[in-house]
């Protein structure tokens, strides 16, 4: 059955999904707020500012206009950075039917609060499921196998998002576990950075694999005592995103990292990006949730140190392996 379908965001994720999608044969808009950037997207057939290289066909349509697209479909597909979330959405309220099915697939983190809850309170919607895996744009946009998580305390809603994203190239898994799932894909954001920085820094394969590590441990922690369920994070939305973003090329938030290691400012960084990297803005969220929850979380915290107090991703690295050596497993953190 086919349905017509918005994605709210014409970013490279956003558009990758909207690929997706009409590959999938439904009717979809890509909305974005600048009509004359899109109107170059739709004569140009390429979404060259946020997914250059890759053709878009005919059969995908463009608008700014918020009307039209609202009233138009009966999915609604969120993309929006986290930065921008509430601002955007905020332009939807009112627009989108309350009986509408929506999910968000973004990944990070708003004031402690998961962008799935935002999206619910904006909307007036009683359910927003919520996608996330090892999913690059880039892969996605050109067909490479890709395995995601799309979650919601509504079976019914997970499901139908399942069977619209489907795919042989693109195999959607569900889960209820939605606090889980979200939390896995915001907080890995910040490891990757510190897999980037150890990079820059000229650290080895043994660096990253530590960090990767006992950055997965304090991802569970932080995720369970938010709520989470442990196993969640053993799987693609948790573990698979984590690998994926903290050792791909195509990774901004450790390409941000890498830099960071070698020496450059976070403000020139952010000055010379198209795309934003979710993990500089969540580094600060996060870190205010692991506060706020009383739970350790040594490397986010430095993470936050070097991007908004500016510590030395040197002095960093040696805070994090001077700590008190403690068990692996069943001791303090």
């Amino acid at each position: 059955m086919s349905h017509r379908i918005t994605v709210i965001g014409d970013g490279g994720w956003g558009t990758a999904l909207a690929l997706v999608l009409n590959r999938n044969g439904h009717d979809v808009t890509v909305w974005g707020i600048d009509g004359d950037y899109l109107e170059e997207v739709t004569e140009r057939k390429e979404n060259f500012r946020y997914l250059p290289g890759v053709p878009m066909p005919e059969t995908l349509n463009w608008s700014a206009n918020r009307d039209a697209v609202s009233a138009s479909a009966d999915a609604f597909v969120i993309a929006v950075p986290s930065k921008f979330y509430v601002p955007t959405l905020e332009r939807f309220h009112g627009l989108i039917p309350t009986h509408a099915s929506v999910v968000s697939v973004s990944k990070g983190l708003l004031e402690d609060r998961r962008l799935s809850d935002w999206a619910g309170d904006l909307l007036d919607l009683s359910h927003v499921a919520a996608l996330s895996g090892p999913s690059h744009a880039e892969e996605v946009a050109r067909e490479a196998p890709t395995a995601v998580t799309i979650a919601s305390q509504d079976m019914d809603l997970a499901q139908f998002f399942q069977h619209l994203f489907n795919s042989p190239r693109f195999r959607v898994y569900t889960s209820t576990d939605i606090v889980g799932v979200e939390l896995g894909g915001a907080l890995k954001n910040v490891i990757a950075i510190a897999a980037g920085i150890s990079d820059g820094l000229g650290f080895g394969d043994n660096t990253k694999a530590a960090l990767i590590t006992r950055g997965l441990a304090e991802t569970i922690r932080l995720g369970t005592a938010a709520g989470g369920v442990p196993e969640t994070f053993h799987g693609l939305s948790g573990v698979g995103d984590l690998m994926v973003t903290c050792g791909s090329r195509h990774s901004r938030n450790r390409g941000v990292g890498e830099r960071l290691g070698k020496g450059e400012s976070m403000a020139d960084i952010e000055a010379s990006m198209t795309m934003i990297a979710e993990g500089v803005f969540n580094a600060k969220t996060a870190h205010a949730l692991a506060t706020h929850l009383n739970v350790s979380a040594p490397i986010t915290q430095e993470v936050y140190r070097i991007i908004y107090e500016g510590k030395s991703p040197a002095e960093s690295m040696e805070d994090l392996l001077s700590r008190e050596p403690k068990p692996e497993i069943g001791g303090p953190s």
